[in-house]
């Protein structure tokens, strides 16, 4: 199995990377306030557009940094359309740390755009910036996506989403809350694609990827010195406000026939779309359709996973026994397929039973 811990300083450098670049980008602090037009349509141009149809499944991969944080071996995510026009997934560590990644149409500078809305929480400190498509280039099976800073552009922070058929780069630059004169890559997202029929019902329910206006930022951040939020105050789309999306709270148990739990050990939950166990064997290839996960205390036994996709899930649960930070002989892992379905916009619960100790 995949080593499912670890992923804390991955969250620490999502959270402090604003956004990725390729080269220079114009300072977009003077752009005009536009009206969009009454309606898009089918054959208007949306710059980045092309981003949409690409980047919707489960990714798995690698991410390095130039920090000092290092790199860790994989981060999963699940992109879903929430409408026509917009793609989101969230992912957490716990209560305190998480990181939520949407991209969007918007109207901006008399023109349609794609939007890339990165932001979450650190130690439970909020963070949200948006970034403007302003650099794409297409061709066959290769593509190229960069967005940048509203009002400050490159100078401040941007990023980039590379794809190649199911191979994604997505980098983020940031110029360390100003301190720099321009920005420097701070972390770098090596993912291959690993699920598809996940979205899949998403897809078809809103004739996904459409071209709609999601928002209108013709002049959503003039008057501002960056597109970069620190408080919920005056963020112009929190997650609130995303559509389609539901919650889950989901909970373990312990099995009397195991030993009793350390309560300063780590419990991973996580919730995939496929079953993992068949029989008596466990269905690795299920591993793929892995969704959100969240590291807990083996005492606090229960979590909620907001603004989740709905859709059928399995939840499941491994208690780290020896602290190692994977799977391995002595921890406890719950070994039945546990279901729940989430309505869009709705809630759902669930227990798992964590019964089985690994020989």
């Amino acid at each position: 199995m995949h080593k499912p811990f670890g992923l804390i300083a991955l969250l620490i450098v999502i959270f402090v990377s604003a956004s990725s670049c390729h080269k220079p980008g114009k300072d977009n602090s003077n752009n005009p306030p536009v009206t969009p037009p009454d309606s898009i349509t089918s054959s208007t141009t949306v710059k980045g557009y092309g981003l949409l149809s690409r980047i919707s499944g489960i990714w798995d991969g690698p991410v390095t940094s130039t920090t000092a944080l290092g790199g860790y071996p994989e981060w999963i995510v699940d992109f879903r359309p929430i409408s026509g026009g917009q793609v989101s997934a969230k992912n957490e560590l716990d209560t305190m740390n998480d990181i939520f990644m949407s991209f969007f149409i918007v109207y901006d500078s008399s023109e349609y755009k794609l939007c890339f809305r990165n932001g979450g929480s650190f130690a439970g400190m909020k963070r949200v910036s948006y970034l403007i498509a302003d650099s794409v280039s297409e061709t066959g099976t290769q593509a190229y996506y960069r967005f940048s800073d509203f009002v400050k552009g490159t100078r401040r922070a941007w990023s980039e989403v590379i794809f190649h058929d199911d191979s994604m780069i997505l980098r983020s630059y940031t110029n360390k809350n100003n301190s720099l004169s321009s920005a420097v890559l701070h972390m770098e997202w090596r993912a291959g694609r690993q699920d598809t029929s996940s979205c899949q019902a998403a897809r078809q329910a809103f004739g996904y990827p459409r071209k709609e206006m999601v928002k209108n930022f013709s002049s959503t951040f003039a008057g501002l010195t960056e597109s970069i939020f620190y408080t919920l105050n005056g963020d112009p789309y929190p997650e609130s406000a995303q559509p389609y999306l539901g919650q889950s709270t989901l909970s373990f148990s312990f099995s009397s026939v195991l030993p009793a739990p350390d309560p300063n050990k780590s419990v991973l939950m996580f919730v995939t779309t496929q079953p993992m166990i068949s029989g008596f064997f466990i269905n690795y290839a299920s591993l793929k359709t892995r969704s959100r996960y969240v590291i807990l205390a083996s005492g606090d036994r229960s979590y909620t996973f907001t603004y989740m996709h709905p859709g059928t899930y399995y939840v499941y649960a491994i208690y780290d026994a020896d602290g190692n930070h994977t799977m391995s002989s002595g921890d406890y892992v719950s070994a039945t397929n546990t279901t729940f379905t989430l309505p869009a916009t709705g809630t759902a619960s669930q227990t798992t039973q964590i019964n089985y100790q690994v020989p």
